[in-house]
């Protein structure tokens, strides 16, 4: 699976932005899929995840309520949607894929996962 990445961009605070990823092949409904994100310095984290067949979703405590994952399995895409952004928001973003069997309590473990992007900037100004 190969996956492609999109959406970044420059933002002031409280804005929004869709990032979409897009994946090669036919075997994407079959796959969890997640964003992370990384900041200069720190270490990747686990923003967002929806399970294979879109029926489970899983936050990260500081974007819930602000982001929405979502997937389209006919496009072969994950969207990732960020309303109120804020200025610690700012990082590289990717998305990833992990297998069908890791659990929905398992999908901020970026070790599950075996398929990454490129990877898409956002930066948000205060």
């Amino acid at each position: 699976v190969q996956l492609q990445a999109s959406g970044g961009g420059l933002v002031q605070a409280g804005g929004s932005l869709r990032l979409s990823c897009v994946a090669s092949g036919r075997t994407f409904r079959s796959y969890n899929m997640a964003w992370f994100r990384q900041a200069p310095g720190q270490e990747r984290e686990f923003v967002a995840g929806i399970r294979w067949s879109g029926a489970g979703t899983y936050y990260a405590t500081d974007v819930r309520g602000r982001f929405t994952i979502s997937r389209d399995n006919a496009k072969n895409t994950v969207y990732l949607q960020m309303n109120s952004l804020k200025p610690e928001d700012t990082a590289g973003y990717y998305c990833a894929a992990s297998p069908q069997s890791t659990i929905l309590s398992e999908l901020r473990n970026s070790a599950r996962y075996y398929y990454w992007g490129q990877g898409t900037q956002v930066t948000v100004s205060s």
